[in-house]
This record gives structure tokens, sequence and C-alpha cells, in this order.
């Protein structure tokens, strides 16, 4: 079992920045494919982001592409989500996830991920 807890969340402006946290604990986190997902309200659970377990790929959604950066500590056994010109439209729950493994097919899926978190709420508001 991994145990995933988000922070980080909040209200912020348009064009501001937030980044978010994912600790997580239980089974060796690092050998684990990490994931971010946001559910807007209304909306179906949306791939954000994802990174290989050493790190060393990462993968975006179009519509963040280039304003939001993932990276991970396997020390700390956190992941962050680096947001920046933040949009109306960013405003979601943000959800943390992991996967035991991934493929180049399936890593936007929410049914590829083994693990969720509760989420964080970001609003994006003036």
């Amino acid at each position: 079992q991994v145990q995933l807890v988000e922070s980080g969340g909040g209200l912020v402006q348009p064009g501001g920045s937030l980044r978010l946290s994912c600790a997580a604990s239980g089974r060796t986190s690092s050998n684990y494919y990490m994931g971010w997902f946001r559910q807007a309200p209304g909306k179906e659970r949306e791939f954000v982001s994802v990174i290989s377990p050493a790190g060393g790929r990462t993968y975006y959604a179009n519509s963040v592409q280039g304003r939001f950066a993932i990276s991970r500590d396997n020390a700390k056994n956190t992941v962050y989500l680096q947001m920046v010109n933040l949009k109306l439209e960013d405003t979601a729950v943000y959800y943390c996830s992991a996967a035991n493994s991934l493929s180049i097919v399936e890593y936007t899926r929410p049914s590829a991920y083994n693990y969720w978190g509760q989420g964080t709420l970001v609003t994006v508001s003036s």
C-alpha cells in the first residue's frame, strides 16, 4: 500500500503561482510512477502530468505544457507540481496518484493508477 497526501492548494489570482506537494508513505514510493490529475466541478478527472520513478521522464497535458512542472525528491518521498501563470480554467481539485507501471498509451488514464490521494483544491479567481 502507498498512502498519498496532497498539500499546497488554495486561492490564487489569474497569472499567479502555486506549488502542490504530494507526500508518499508506505511502500517505497521511489519505485512508482507519480502523476497529477485534476477534476473540475461537473467534469471528469483529467490527466495533468506524470513523472517516471527516477525522474528522468515527464509528460504533460497540452493544456498545462509550459506552465506546470512536475518534479520529485525520492529522498523525501515527495512529488511536486509547480504551477505558474494560472488560469481560471485551472480551477479544480488536484489529485496525486501512483502507478506500479505505466505504458506510453495509458499514462493519461486514471484507471492505470493504483493509488490516489484525497485531493487539494486549487481556485483561480480574481
